[in-house]
């Protein structure tokens, strides 16, 4: 796996290295993790970054904290959790205060994880957070001075407002084996954590001397000298990471790139090492959820090839002023890089959402800091009693979360040169196009550039504002349009190669006309897609604007999880008609719903292989299910 992190890093992007990742097939995960999902309670911070984060100068809590801590570590804290359904507890382990000054504390992981491991509880730990407490680690650990991530000015890149954390480079072979040896290891070793949590993935190399010097090699090694000299660097031993005033060019797209690939192999290097202390443990990073577009030194395409797992701490789902929010992209992204999300779920939305969504993870549904269980860090608000019937059902009904994929006839491209050096107007195009699809309820799927070799999934692919592509995407492109697939291309295409150099001739001009649809706007794209589709799509709901569905199937069933955004606005009469497999015919099709003891049986219709019905109305959330036998 070395080997494989330093191709990584000497090609630029990841979708010209090699295909692997650490992230484990089903097959490979421990046996709990299908079988039973993930509920989550999380409390992650040790006693002493508690007391400076909430105000004191120092570090001693006080007799209160250290009672309200004890409480929370306790026999009667375990069963509290469990008795809300939690069957998966996130906890602290290491925050970056010293090994000596935090020992205690790390002690206390080891007891705590193995009260929860008797009590029937899956264990994650939270072994660094992407900071350091410089007040109380440099005085122990000298030498981690220079592990700081540097400012162009020089100054250390500090944690926003907090002046005693500074951010320390992930890719500095001494802070690495700082990590690796003394907390990863305890981690897997002595606390016997099921899941491993990296937080902050998202700061990139600096202006340190390492940085630095790790930049002056992937430039030698990305670029030949005639290319590195045309554009303005005749010695690569003078050059100097680009500051935020640098001027949009060659170097910036070099930056951007170098940046996300630091990061990616940071959490690969780390997560190897893991695993070579034990083969199925878990991995999870947070960068935050999916946006908009992709920003440097952020990846999700190549990060999360990784791990198993990345947290989304955005805004709440829902219907504001007329526009509809929701951690749809989180999840579809993880979803095609086989991940999980982490996400709060406070409210029977979130909850809905993680259900239709996520990969057999509900999310983090309390918080439970010095034993007092509320929705999330920060608040007082106590765990709502309407998540009760959600948990529950997340519970008793695996067959619906376990082992499903999604089904899904478009892929829309989240080009990495198109979103990290074009102008920020193709970006967009993307994500009206994502947006324009969620809001319509197309069975899509989000991909990135190094799933343009496996696009058999799909039946149309969907370039918008995909403005810079290498010869190697238009190769796989035309590939699968050779094989029968569809484009639909929304704003230019293809006018520069992977380093924004514009290209002399147009491409795709053989692609066959009945197999491309330029469109002029992301509001065309619907129909676009539906007349592409020809035999029509896997699914079609109609229902108005906040309605949104993902289709899902396991075995010899199909899931269609229909999520209502504005639920104090109850969407009646919803139109579904889903596509069968071949050779199927249907056996029965009943409708789920967490607040309901038994389900309904609906009235059904089916011609030309397509099964047509209705949801008489939907609140929040429902589940129809669409079992089916072979054709006699």
């Amino acid at each position: 796996m070395f080997i494989h992190v330093i191709l990584l890093f000497c090609f630029g992007f990841i979708s010209s290295a090699v295909g692997e990742t650490l992230t484990l097939p089903h097959d490979q995960r421990p046996g709990w993790f299908n079988e039973d999902g993930i509920v989550m309670a999380g409390s992650w911070e040790p006693l002493l970054f508690r007391v400076r984060r909430d105000g004191s100068d120092g570090y001693e809590p006080t007799p209160e904290q250290r009672a309200a801590y004890k409480r929370e570590h306790s026999q009667e804290m375990v069963e509290q959790l469990k008795s809300l359904g939690v069957n998966f507890v996130m906890m602290h382990c290491y925050k970056g205060f010293g090994l000596g000054n935090e020992r205690d504390s790390m002690a206390d992981a080891v007891q705590f994880s193995k009260l929860c491991h008797e009590n029937g509880l899956r264990v994650g730990v939270y072994v660094y957070s992407g900071a350091f407490g410089w007040e109380l680690l440099f005085p122990e650990t000298p030498e981690a001075k220079d592990w700081v991530v540097l400012k162009p000015n020089g100054d250390p890149a500090q944690y926003g407002s907090a002046t005693y954390r500074y951010y320390w480079n992930r890719n500095h072979p001494a802070a690495q084996a700082f990590y690796k040896n003394n907390i990863v290891q305890f981690a897997v070793e002595r606390i016997q954590t099921d899941l491993i949590h990296f937080d902050n993935y998202s700061v990139g190399p600096g202006h340190d001397a390492n940085s630095i010097q790790r930049f002056r090699n992937y430039l030698r090694t990305r670029f030949n000298t005639d290319t590195l000299k045309r554009n303005g660097i005749d010695d690569v031993n003078t050059v100097l990471p680009p500051g935020d005033e640098a001027p949009i060019g060659f170097l910036r797209y070099a930056w951007n790139d170098f940046s996300c690939q630091s990061l990616a192999d940071s959490y690969y290097e780390m997560g190897s090492y893991a695993r070579s202390l034990r083969k199925d443990v878990l991995l999870e990073c947070n960068p935050g959820g999916v946006g908009g577009y992709i920003r440097s030194p952020i990846d999700h395409g190549r990060l999360l090839g990784g791990g198993e797992a990345f947290w989304d701490e955005g805004r709440p789902p829902g219907v504001r002023e007329g526009v509809l929010h929701n951690r749809i992209r989180t999840y579809k992204t993880a979803r095609r890089m086989d991940n999980m999300a982490f996400a709060y779920c406070t409210t029977p939305l979130e909850m809905a959402e993680s259900m239709a969504f996520n990969l057999n993870c509900l999310g983090c549904v309390v918080w439970f800091e010095y034993g007092k269980m509320v929705e999330k860090p920060g608040s007082d608000q106590p765990v709502s009693e309407a998540l009760a019937p959600y948990i529950q059902f997340f519970h008793t009904r695996r067959e619906i979360f376990r082992d499903t994929r999604v089904i899904a006839d478009v892929a829309v491209l989240r080009s990495f040169p198109s979103q990290s050096f074009a102008d920020h107007k193709y970006s967009q195009l993307t994500n009206e196009a994502e947006q324009t699809l969620i809001e319509n309820r197309i069975p899509f799927q989000i991909v990135y550039d190094q799933h343009l070799k496996d696009l058999n999934p799909y039946r149309v692919l969907v370039l918008a504002g995909c403005v810079a592509l290498s010869d190697s995407h238009i190769h796989q492109i035309t590939k699968f349009v050779q094989e029968g697939g569809h484009l639909c291309l929304l704003g230019s295409v293809g006018i520069y190669d992977e380093w924004m150099t514009t290209r002399k001739e147009q491409i795709f001009n053989d692609v066959p006309l009945r197999q491309l649809t330029w469109i002029n706007s992301a509001s065309d794209l619907t129909s676009a897609i539906q007349k592409a589709s020809h035999k029509g799509l896997s699914m079609d709901v109609q229902a108005p604007f906040g309605l949104c569905a993902e289709l899902t199937e396991s075995g010899r069933r199909r899931f269609l999880h229909l999520v209502n955004y504005h639920p104090i606005d109850p969407v009646a009469d919803v139109q579904a008609r889903i596509r069968l497999p071949k050779n199927k015919t249907v056996q029965s099709i009943l409708l789920a719903n967490p607040l309901r003891e038994t389900d309904r049986s609906l009235h059904y219709h089916v011609e030309d292989g397509i099964v047509s019905f209705t949801i008489p109305k939907v609140e929040t959330y429902e589940i129809a299910i669409v079992t089916y036998n072979d054709e006699l």
